[in-house]
């Protein structure tokens, strides 16, 4: 393990030239005082965690002080936000300090998000809040436990500084890590500039540094879009298949890893619903749960414009058209799963469509009852999964289906059930759980309950019966809860 000063670390994105980003040194904070730490993450880039109890890492981490080494930088980028193309983002309140190589050879970026003002803050204050920091840090590690790409968190530094929002909040800084954090408008923003040249060499660089297999075949543009359509294709149906939903999938939250990036006004859905949202601000229901697959390619579409100075039209468009068929694929593997079906038969995809109108008209809880689902036994009686339908007949009707789908495969009930657990989590981040740890550290600083959820959600299928009542249906006041863009 390293110390802070004996990290190996690199900066290939800022050996591209500057027009792909702004030189800015953070902004400090005063007083600033750790929240939580993460040791799971620290062991990404070889960091000894002992190293969360120095001064130094709370400097470097709050930025106050920088990390030997370190460069920083704000990328920019442009992208489509609620559909429509805004010419100019960027980091408006991250910066990247640099790039750790660990000793297995994978690159980690780390990323100061809350660090002050740079050229990308479009007169905002660059600042994070600890509201904000706190849902990002713990569902980037939760999604991470489910098996689902994503960023990563290391630590949240607080300040007790004023920030002002809707209300006046405290400020945080979020150190987070992704392999890069480049995005579908990274590209975007040099195809609408019509910078061609800037466009290759940003691709030729995401390409030999992520997609080395990629970097000498003939038609390595095309291939590379097709890879990122197709992770992004598999990311969505992973999300959907655990009832999240992101909140805000506008093109410069789009990962070019196919990585979960930019935790905002996300939600894992309770009640089953398609039309679920999780942004209050999202009035139009553009980000809605059922609605993610398809803003998946609409996006993936404005990526494969960007691109067409690379690749020609016709070989854009066959690449999207591997989208549908990879989010299919993606989906019913993961839904067959759920339903403990070993193998597939063509009626297994209706099956599960079935099963889930029924859960909307009855607003039956998403994750419990999948993973309540495990104890099905057929013939033995099902009232506690029939219970919970308003229209009991019509689970009546499905569970005989289900019945005799299982009896066609002749797994045993024990061996079902097991297999089961591993894809149907007991535990999510559901949002009253989130708002109870950010009202315990904003009044009273009390931050026991991120750890508390930290540790909880990194083993979300495990049964940790001492945690049971965190798998419980959300409390009756968590409906006053609103997420919007501002989370």
């Amino acid at each position: 393990m390293r110390t802070l000063e004996t990290l190996n670390l690199d900066h290939s994105y800022g050996r591209l030239p500057p027009v792909f980003y702004s030189r800015v040194e953070p902004t400090p904070l005063a007083d600033p005082y750790l929240v939580s730490f993460n040791d799971e993450a620290a062991r990404l880039v070889d960091l000894d965690p002992a190293e969360a109890k120095r001064e130094k890492f709370l400097a470097v981490m709050a930025g106050n002080a920088p990390l030997n080494g370190s460069e920083p930088l704000a990328m920019l980028y442009s992208g489509h936000q609620f559909g429509a193309y805004v010419p100019q983002l960027g980091d408006g309140r991250a910066l990247q300090i640099g790039e750790v190589i660990n000793d297995r050879g994978e690159r980690w970026a780390l990323q100061l998000k809350g660090s002050g003002q740079t050229p990308y803050s479009r007169m905002a204050d660059g600042r994070a809040v600890l509201r904000s920091s706190i849902r990002e840090y713990l569902c980037s590690e939760a999604m991470h436990g489910l098996g689902i790409p994503t960023t990563r968190a290391l630590c949240i530094v607080g300040a007790d500084e004023p920030v002002y929002r809707e209300t006046v909040e405290t400020a945080a800084v979020l150190l987070r890590l992704a392999p890069s954090h480049v995005r579908f408008g990274s590209f975007e923003v040099f195809y609408y500039r019509k910078q061609h040249e800037h466009l290759a060499l940003l691709a030729a660089h995401v390409i030999e540094t992520f997609y080395p297999e990629l970097a000498d075949a003939p038609d390595r543009y095309y291939r590379f879009l097709v890879e990122v359509i197709e992770r992004t294709a598999r990311l969505i149906a992973r999300w959907q298949a655990v009832g999240f939903s992101h909140g805000v999938m506008n093109t410069d939250n789009m990962s070019i890893l196919g990585l979960t990036l930019d935790y905002g006004p996300f939600g894992f859905m309770e009640r089953f619903d398609h039309g679920y949202i999780c942004n209050h601000s999202d009035t139009g229901g553009r980000y809605a749960y059922g609605n993610q697959p398809h803003i998946g390619i609409w996006n993936a579409a404005c990526l494969g414009q960007a691109l067409t100075p690379l690749i020609p039209v016709e070989q854009c468009n066959a690449a999207l058209q591997r989208y549908e068929p990879a989010y299919v694929e993606e989906y019913s593997r993961l839904m067959r799963a759920k339903l403990g079906l070993a193998a597939a038969e063509p009626g297994d995809p209706q099956l599960a469509l079935d099963l889930l109108d029924i859960m909307a008209k009855s607003g039956v809880d998403y994750t419990i009852f999948f993973r309540a689902l495990g104890d099905f036994q057929p013939g033995a009686g099902y009232a506690p999964l029939r219970d919970r339908f308003i229209e009991r007949e019509a689970f009546d009707g499905w569970a005989q289906r289900y019945a005799a789908r299982l009896a066609r495969e002749a797994s045993g009930d024990a061996e079902r059930r097991i297999r089961m657990n591993r894809v149907n989590p007991k535990y999510v981040l559901r949002n009253y759980l989130a708002q109870v740890a950010i009202e315990k550290a904003t009044s009273d600083k009390d931050y026991s309950e991120i750890d508390r959820l930290l540790h909880l959600l990194r083993r979300p299928y495990d049964e940790q019966p001492e945690m049971a009542a965190y798998a419980a249906p959300a409390p009756d006041w968590a409906q006053q809860i609103h997420v919007s863009c501002s989370s």
